[in-house]
C-alpha cells in the first residue's frame, strides 16, 4: 500500500490513490486537476522517504471534486450577572479533492487506476467463492 503525507491549508493528511479527501479551500474549478508538491513523507512498498521538511521531487495529483460548506460551528460567549452574550456562528468552505496518483522523482508509484479493482477481478471474486 503506498501512502503519502502531504501539507495543506495548514493541516497535514494521510492520503491514498483513490480516494477522496475534504480540505481547505482551494482555488480550483471543479474537474480540475490539482498537483500538491509539499509533501512531508511517501511510503511505497515498505520503503519510507522522509522530507527535511520536505520530500524533494515528490508530488500528489488530484482532481477537484466539489466546494461546498462544512457544518455550522457556533460559539457561545456569555458573561454571568452582566447581561452580555455573544451568539456567533462559523461554516468552513471545503473542497473536495479525489487523489489520482503519486509520485516520486517523475516516476508514478502509485495511481487510482492501479487500486481500485477492475470489473474482471469484481466478477470473479464471487465465482470462486461459490466454487470453493
Amino acid at each position: 500500500m503506498t501512502y503519502a503525507i502531504i501539507e495543506t491549508g495548514g493541516k497535514q493528511l494521510r492520503v491514498e490513490p483513490g480516494r477522496f479527501y475534504d480540505i481547505e479551500l482551494l482555488s480550483a474549478q471543479p474537474d480540475e486537476k490539482v498537483t500538491i508538491e509539499s509533501v512531508l513523507l511517501v511510503q511505497h512498498n515498505g520503503e519510507v522517504t522522509i522530507g527535511q521538511p520536505l520530500v524533494s521531487g515528490a508530488k500528489v495529483e488530484g482532481t477537484v471534486m466539489r466546494h461546498f460548506r462544512g457544518r455550522k460551528v457556533i460559539v457561545y460567549k456569555m458573561k454571568p450577572k452582566k447581561k452580555t452574550r455573544k451568539k456567533r456562528g462559523h461554516r468552513q468552505e471545503i473542497t473536495r479533492l479525489m487523489i489520482d496518483s503519486i509520485s516520486l522523482n517523475g516516476s508514478v508509484l502509485a495511481s487510482e487506476a492501479e487500486t481500485a479493482p477492475t470489473a474482471d477481478e469484481t466478477a470473479e471474486a464471487p465465482a470462486q467463492t461459490a466454487a470453493e
